[in-house]
């Protein structure tokens, strides 16, 4: 296994990086590829498809171990199911899979085809094995069924960014933060109202309270 590329974004810490793909749309990042494979003829015809597959390595929970069974953490952290029936990134070969969309596909003198892509959910700098096009009527089964996760398809909570701290954050990248805040990174083991949260984002380091599923920004820290 190669890595043939490595994906920029907003995240420099896993906390905080949404559960899946294309939940939270306003995330972006841009596909990067090493020098080897930086050739404009590998992607010829990628403009042709509107959303990539993203095979790519759980680079922040590498280990030598793996368990037969994990804790998700919107179960609570206390109901155990087999690694293989979750998402976990702690499976005994450390691989994501992401669906995202393709904004635009640039052309570099210096890093060759860069993609832009949006609906992210993985941090700065991650290993990526492939890429592949996203085809909707094999990879689209609208009548398949999703277990647990299914019950938190419209989850999330109300966010008070109050706006003299919103405006820290850049105009064009606020979408992203607030749509990372809106789907909870909290472990849903943890809800007491006087604990403090902080998530990376960019250079700054958001710190946020949760009561009554209203979750309020009290601080940000330039990093």
């Amino acid at each position: 296994m190669k890595i043939i590329a490595k994906i920029k974004t907003d995240m420099p810490d896993k906390f905080g990086v949404p559960r899946q793909s294309g939940i939270v749309e306003e995330l972006t990042g841009k596909i990067i590829f090493e020098p080897e494979y930086r050739v404009r003829e590998a992607v010829r015809g990628l403009e042709e498809f509107s959303h990539l597959w993203v095979i790519w390595q759980f680079s922040e929970n590498l280990r030598s171990s793996w368990s037969p069974t994990v804790r998700p953490p919107r179960l609570g952290g206390e109901i155990r199911k087999g690694v293989f029936a979750t998402r976990s990134p702690f499976r005994p070969n450390p691989i994501g899979l992401s669906c995202v969309k393709i904004e635009k596909i640039e052309f570099t003198k210096e890093l060759g085809p860069v993609i832009s892509v949006s609906g992210v959910d993985m941090t700065d700098d991650t290993p990526i094995y492939d890429i592949k096009p996203y085809i909707t009527y094999t990879d689209s089964r609208p009548d398949a069924k999703q277990s647990f996760a299914g019950d938190f398809i419209n989850y999330g909570l109300k966010v008070d960014f109050p706006e003299k701290l919103l405006s820290l954050i850049p105009d064009e990248k606020q979408a992203g933060i607030i749509g990372i805040l809106r789907h909870d990174p909290r472990p849903a083991y943890q809800d007491s109202p006087d604990r403090v949260y902080g998530v990376r984002y960019l250079d700054f380091d958001v710190h946020f309270k949760v009561k009554d599923n209203i979750l309020t920004v009290i601080d940000i820290v330039k990093i």
